[in-house]
């Protein structure tokens, strides 16, 4: 899922695909450059019902300024916005200028400014500018962090309805105008030397036995290796191919015998890759991080001094410079670089299996953001991989192992964006012609595809017991380690769509119907299209929005349009209640903009923690982020429906929604998988993902594992699956049209 956070990432994520050429820097405050009939340089965002332009009739200074109009019949906003792509040192850069507005209304108008990547933001959202007023001046500053930004966004935006001019611009950086200012100089990361391609065809590693001290040793130089990678100076600029790098020590290292050995072999190692220069800028761990470094492994591990020494040293003076190996996005997640997918290994041998372990070992352990969640321990799951990674006799053993550790992290983002080529094949090929779902902790029919079905006497409402002589809650117990989930819901979910698949032709299984125990076989076929086809089919053969008995509204976001917003809350502006249906995965980004109808002021909703990258291990809160009000609030009752299938994009949708003014969640738990993913490349081209951006309420609350909390818990029974019924959708119509009291949080 790909987040955006707050009303003005999608403005930056526009101006990230221009640049400024002039070389001056004159970055053209004063609109004076024109092309085109547009301000050079300059990018205009936002709603589609506002005109924007060059004016030359009404100006402040010079020969032009620019506006922005409202114009339609649907108030949002607008903005002019201006990259700055090059970094500059000091404390605090502010943002001047001046505004004239006329009838400016439902929102305001202002100056805007934020620094990526998630360093700062003003949009004067408490301070705008209403009504008509004359040329003033105004300014916005904002605290700076030359060594972790990436860029500077300015501009003007329009809230509401009315219209602004701006003009006559300046950007000073500690009282000093900019194009007065010299840019940071950043040296270009070189690659290490292309020509190292000494295990270009294998690690010539081979290990078939670990014993505990060799378990040890392993597991230490997992530790230090991955430390190394993103701490050493001259290994975090990317000097060393450093994929290699382990498999040059592993030979000697694993003959070692004793701790002694080991330390004083780990030591020279590390020297090797250079000295270390003190670092004047690295900043100690904040009091209130969320998530901090996690130096116990070296700090109280069973290594001696000089080595212990050695690590200390390198944290305390870790490399502050661009990385080699990673950065961050725009909003904040990390994005690992670099990394050698080795495809044409579809079976890694012993060494390249290792560094697949300790590559995702590595990644969790520093840019996890929910690692305290984790129910395990951290350092004891190295440990505990290391046998099965080294004995992964084949490729399918080698998928098992990653989607293994992949589940270890508590997290339904886990795992792949699709089946590994083997993972795939062992679930089976055939499918049976029915949808299954876990209702009341039982595996029952809910749906199937009557085209397909040769005679089977299953119905809507069977509870399958048993899958070829395996009790279901045995099958589900084998299964559970290869399927990532936040939580028990979400795994059934998940495992759910896989338990009538096979690489048979048939499936014997032991079902329940009309209350009697009956035996069938099923076929299963290869023909078979995805099992949520049907389900995908059924959703859009009709309108997805339309009104209940007259009176409620009633959308799904499965097939949401952004373009429809408008419609759909004109036709439901009079009724007396709105149900949005989220028991799915939102079709279109509408967490703001479908979430300003329901809010009376300007609401925060979510906070979010990024990594640091020059602190490996820590995540910091950024501010609490929310909605922009625009246009009239609707009156009336909103119904939020949620559950299992809610996740990512569709619970952060949930959590913007409940900031309504008189807004119900009702169902049950949600996946808990919140925030944006980074994706994991391994040996053997295998591809693994995980949440990497921190979602959290405004509080500080968590999202993560527990989901999106109903205020009324409502879940399907089987009686209900047996008879039709959609048990919450029903209870939702009833808050509304018998002005039931809406549960409060």
């Amino acid at each position: 899922m790909k987040i955006i956070i707050g009303i003005l990432l999608f403005i930056l994520i526009v101006l990230s695909c221009s640049c400024l050429t002039d070389e001056k820097r004159n970055y053209n405050l004063d609109f004076e450059q024109v092309s085109n009939g547009y301000p050079t340089g300059w990018i205009n965002s936002g709603y589609s019902d506002y005109v924007i332009g060059i004016d030359s009739t009404t100006t402040y200074h010079g020969n032009f300024s620019v506006s922005i109009e409202y114009s339609g019949s649907n108030p949002g906003y607008k903005t002019w916005g201006l990259r700055i792509p090059d970094i500059y040192n000091g404390k605090q850069i502010t943002l001047s200028g001046y505004i004239k507005t006329e009838d400016v209304t439902d929102g305001y108008a202002g100056l805007w400014m934020r620094i990526d990547p998630q360093i700062g933001l003003n949009n004067m959202h408490q301070k705008g500018i209403t009504g008509t007023t004359d040329w003033t001046r105004y300014e916005i500053t904002l605290d700076m962090k030359p060594s972790k930004t990436k860029q500077t966004v300015v501009g003007g935006i329009l809230v509401g309805k009315g219209k602004m001019w701006l003009d006559n611009l300046s950007i000073t950086i500690d009282g000093k105008k900019i194009k007065y200012l010299k840019p940071r100089i950043f040296k270009a990361i070189e690659k290490y030397n292309e020509s190292d391609n000494e295990f270009d065809s294998g690690s010539r590693i081979t290990l078939h036995y670990t014993d505990n001290q060799t378990l040890a040793n392993l597991a230490l130089l997992g530790k230090i290796w991955g430390f190394l990678k993103y701490h050493h100076p001259s290994i975090a600029r990317g000097d060393y191919n450093w994929d290699y790098e382990l498999f040059r020590i592993l030979p000697e290292y694993l003959k070692i015998r004793n701790n002694e050995e080991r330390d004083h072999l780990l030591l020279r190692w590390i020297k090797q890759y250079g000295s270390i220069p003190v670092c004047r800028t690295c900043e100690t761990t904040p009091s209130d991080a969320i998530l901090k470094p996690d130096l116990s492994w070296f700090e109280n591990g069973d290594i001696d001094s000089d080595l212990r020494n050695k690590i200390r040293e390198i944290y305390l003076n870790r490399y502050q410079g661009e990385k080699y190996y990673i950065r961050t996005t725009l909003v904040g997640n990390p994005e690992f670089c670099h990394e050698n997918a080795y495809s044409r290994m579809d079976y890694p041998d012993t060494g390249f299996r290792l560094l697949a372990l300790f590559k995702y070992w590595t990644i969790i352990q520093y840019f996890y953001p929910y690692k305290y969640l984790i129910g395990k321990d951290w350092n004891k799951v190295l440990d505990e991989y290391i046998p099965l990674f080294i004995s992964a006799k084949n490729e399918l053993e080698y998928e098992q192992a990653v989607l293994s550790i992949a589940t270890e992290i508590d997290d339904s983002h886990g795992g792949a964006m699709q089946e590994f080529n083997k993972i795939a094949a062992w679930r089976g090929v055939n499918f049976a012609p029915y949808i299954v779902k876990f209702v009341e902790n039982k595996l029952v029919v809910v749906d199937y595809y009557p085209e397909y079905t040769q005679g089977e006497k299953l119905k809507i409402g069977d509870i399958i017991t048993h899958i070829n002589g395996k009790s279901i809650e045995f099958i589900v117990d084998s299964l559970k380690r290869y399927y990532p989930s936040s939580n028990k819901k979400s795994m059934l979910r998940n495992i759910s769509g896989d338990l009538l698949r096979s690489n048979n032709k048939y499936a014997d299984i032991i079902y329940i119907s009309s209350g009697k125990t009956r035996h069938e076989r099923l076929n299963l076929s290869s023909n078979m299209l995805d099992l949520y086809t049907m389900v995908y089919r059924k959703i859009n053969s009709s309108p997805y929005y339309r009104l209940i008995n007259g009176s409620i509204g009633y959308v799904t976001l499965a097939s949401i349009k952004e373009e429809d917003l408008v419609d759909i809350m004109k036709m439901f502006s009079h009724t007396k209640g709105i149900i949005i249906d989220i028991r799915n995965y939102p079709s279109a980004f509408v967490p703001y903009s479908l979430g300003a109808y329901f809010i009376s002021k300007y609401t925060p909703f979510f906070r979010s923690s990024t990594p640091n990258i020059n602190n490996p291990g820590e995540f910091t809160f950024d501010r609490a982020d929310g909605i922009i009000k625009v246009g009239n609030t609707y009156k009336g009752k909103l119904v939020v429906l949620v559950n299992e299938e809610t996740q990512s994009m569709a619970e952060f949708t949930a959590m913007a929604l409940r900031a309504g003014c008189n807004t119900t969640i009702i169902g049950s738990q949600t996946a808990g998988a919140d925030g944006n993913i980074s994706e994991v490349v391994l040996p053997g081209g295998i591809k693994t993902i995980f949440s990497a951006l921190g979602i959290y309420y405004p509080d500080g609350k968590e999202t993560q594992q527990v989901g999106i909390i109903p205020d009324l818990v409502i879940e399907p029974t089987i009686n209900g699956i047996k008879s039709g019924k959609d048990e919450i959708l029903e209870k939702a119509i009833s808050l509304i049209s018998e002005g039931k009291e809406i549960y409060s949080r």
